[in-house]
């Protein structure tokens, strides 16, 4: 996601999704991948649109969706004792994307 290796914040949030009890599958861990693919989804959806301001409220919709997957990371921590803190490490990374690109969009609103 801009610059950095998108998937791989992907790859370990599996690995720990896969951990879930199978009881799980058709609630938080649906839960967990449709918030997860909503962020870059997001993203793409606002900049097929005009003007500008719509992408700035696709990326705090991609924002909201991964503060929802943290909230669902730490129920499953508290839960099923899973060790979510790598996931949680790349997920801070994929947050601070997010915010340097609404950032960047709200300084250059005016000139895109």
């Amino acid at each position: 996601m801009f610059g950095m290796n998108r998937w791989s914040w992907l790859k370990w949030f599996n690995g720990l999704i896969r951990q879930l009890p199978k009881e799980e599958m058709f609630n938080l861990t649906n839960q967990l991948r449709r918030a997860a693919v909503s962020i870059p989804s997001n993203i793409a959806d606002g900049c097929a649109r005009k003007p500008n301001k719509e992408l700035l409220n696709f990326g705090y919709i991609a924002l909201g969706s991964s503060a929802e997957i943290e909230t669902q990371l730490l129920i499953a921590k508290k839960i099923y004792r899973l060790e979510i803190e790598l996931v949680l490490q790349q997920l801070e990374k994929v947050k601070q994307v997010l915010l340097g690109f609404i950032r960047f969009l709200k300084t250059n609103a005016n000139k895109l």
